[in-house]
């Protein structure tokens, strides 16, 4: 169909070239051209310099094209660093578009937090030394920049492979982590593997804590304690539980309209920790430090991990459902004998009377 779009649109064309004495024969055949040609892309090479280094399509990037004026007035909706930031195809943009004067103030948000709502952890080792420094320099220069879903991927492991994570130590010396400073715990957003680090040592000791770590935060990306569970990081899992013990059975909402949550339910679903072998090393891991797969289910209090996982069918079923277990957390349910009433008169007397049993 575009094939014969594009036959007639040449045909329009040369139609017009053999009648162009013919004033109104030329305006219908150009008006005929532009309809059939409407829903085609612009041609590369009739876009602006902005628009054809953001476009996959006119892809590759030639460096040193970028005009000044387009930086400013690139066409697009959204702003041309957010473009350039959050796709890693676009990096080689990011260095030429702020020395050709873009600001990331003019970004509806910062560039960074759309990067990291796109991907939770860019292939970062992938970036020249030009495309990091233009990264890192958008860190420093947008104080938005400092949210909790950016300091989870700056905390990610390519972000620490590429020195990236520097970032934070940079943030928080500059008490741009301080308590009081941020609306979220830096100690939430970092990554799971970065909390046995140095900077979070330090977070510490200026004043965050793990409990603080649960309150609600502006993200998309799973809290701290979530993310561990996830990536079946039993290391970050260990962290989490030496500070708040009680997260084994019950963890709560971070999200308004999010009911609290057992982790040991949350790990039955197969999606949720990736593959069956993370799964059971979870599900082992939580039981081993104390996890309850009796307890009820704060949004469906009719159900108990166990029966989740008898109506499910699923393979840890008999890694929760134990005998001893079982029996143990039957027991409080049995009806207790009522309280006997210490005889008084002539049945205490007739009672003592009695011999002592077995004699």
């Amino acid at each position: 169909m575009r094939f014969l779009k594009q036959m007639a649109a040449t045909l329009a064309l040369g139609a017009i070239a053999l009648l162009g004495s013919g004033c109104t024969t030329a305006i219908v055949l150009v008006s005929l051209h532009s309809k059939l040609t409407e829903d085609e892309p612009i041609a590369c090479r009739n876009l602006n310099s902005v628009e054809r280094a953001l476009l996959a399509r006119c892809a590759p990037f030639q460096a040193g094209s970028l005009v000044t004026k387009d930086v400013h007035a690139s066409g697009f909706n959204v702003c041309p660093l957010t473009l350039a930031a959050r796709d890693p195809r676009f990096w080689p943009v990011l260095p030429e578009l702020l020395a050709k004067g873009a600001q990331p103030e003019r970004c509806e948000q910062a560039p960074l937090r759309a990067l990291a709502q796109a991907d939770a952890c860019p292939p970062f080792e992938r970036a020249s030394a030009t495309e990091l420094a233009a990264l890192r320099w958008l860190a420093r220069a947008d104080a938005r920049a400092v949210q909790h879903d950016v300091v989870r991927v700056l905390s990610c492991p390519s972000a620490r492979a590429t020195g990236l994570a520097t970032v934070l130590d940079e943030w928080r010396a500059d008490g741009w982590l301080s308590v009081g400073q941020v609306s979220f715990s830096p100690l939430g957003a970092l990554h799971p593997g970065h909390l046995g680090s140095p900077l979070a040592r330090a977070l510490e000791q200026q004043g965050h804590t793990a409990r603080a770590a649960l309150i609600a935060y502006d993200g998309r990306l799973p809290g701290g304690f979530d993310a561990a569970l996830r990536s079946a990081d039993l290391a970050a899992l260990d962290w989490w539980l030496q500070r708040a013990p009680e997260l084994v059975n019950r963890v709560p909402p971070n999200f308004s309209g999010q009911t609290a949550w057992v982790p040991l339910a949350k790990a039955l679903a197969p999606a949720y920790t990736g593959n069956a072998a993370q799964q059971r090393r979870v599900v082992e891991h939580l039981m081993a430090r104390g996890a309850d797969p009796w307890l009820r289910l704060p949004h469906e209090p009719q159900r108990t991990v166990v029966s989740l996982a008898r109506e499910m069918n699923s393979p840890m079923l008999p890694l929760l459902d134990r005998p001893l277990e079982r029996a143990l957390h039957r027991l409080p349910d049995r009806p207790l004998d009522p309280p006997r009433t210490p005889p008084t008169g002539s049945k205490a007397l007739a009672q003592a009377s009695l011999p002592p049993a077995g004699r």
